[in-house]
């Protein structure tokens, strides 16, 4: 058992749920399926504990997304010694964020889904300026001036809107794309930078929906 004298048996024993699904699948559970596995009578009940850990500094509970739970102190400490196939960027301190690597998304799945995490990494968190809360594979080109490219691992605030210019996550019915958006009164649009890809034009009605923002980049030459 983790050493975690403050507490109680019950957070103690959600807290290594958590440990143990992170190591097993590199995503954390959601609150349905902590209620599930420990017979609790709803996800609002696991949400009670968990608000718990977060105020004794165990987790940190990250909103707009169902697997928002990130480890911290001495919890993200004994995940990396309990995992022996996990992935470390080549840094220098120790590793503060524990991020889902989102390999293809399945058509109308959610991003997160579990079924999408190829690995997990352990990234330094003062690489990034605002929070990311997973890490998506780039596919292509059509960021290239942009400086994303092919193979990229871009580095993805959950979010659900955005301002104009911003570099975002959106899903256009069943497929995912990396565009930088625009809004204005008839449309959106995402624009690709790359003059060999066209701007994508979303109408009123069309289905669309921004599942976060681009706010880092880690290159693909430095996993080599």
């Amino acid at each position: 058992m983790i050493d975690s004298p403050k507490l109680t048996a019950r957070q103690q024993q959600i807290l290594e749920l958590i440990q143990n699904t992170m190591a097993r699948t590199g995503a954390p559970p959601t609150r349905a399926e902590i209620a599930a596995e420990l017979g609790f009578k709803s996800a609002n009940a696991a949400e009670e504990h968990l608000q718990a850990l977060a105020r004794k500094g165990a987790i940190e509970l990250v909103s707009g997304t169902s697997r928002g739970i990130r480890l911290k102190g001495s919890s993200l400490r004994a995940l990396h010694e309990a995992r022996g196939d996990q992935f470390h960027l080549p840094l220098p301190s120790l590793a503060q964020l524990v991020l889902p690597l989102v390999g293809r998304v399945a058509a109308g799945s959610p991003i997160l889904a579990q079924e999408h995490v190829d690995r997990t990494y352990h990234v330094e968190s003062s690489l990034f300026q605002h929070r990311p809360d997973y890490l998506l594979r780039v596919r292509g080109m059509s960021m290239r001036d942009a400086g994303i490219m092919d193979g990229d691992l871009l580095a993805v605030q959950a979010c659900k809107d955005a301002r104009n210019g911003q570099i975002v996550v959106a899903r256009l019915g069943d497929e995912v794309t990396v565009k930088r958006f625009r809004r204005n009164k008839q449309q959106i649009e995402l624009h690709a930078e790359n003059p060999d890809y066209p701007t994508i034009v979303v109408e009123p009605g069309e289905p669309f929906e921004i599942e976060g923002l681009a706010v880092g980049l880690i290159r693909n030459t430095m996993l080599m």
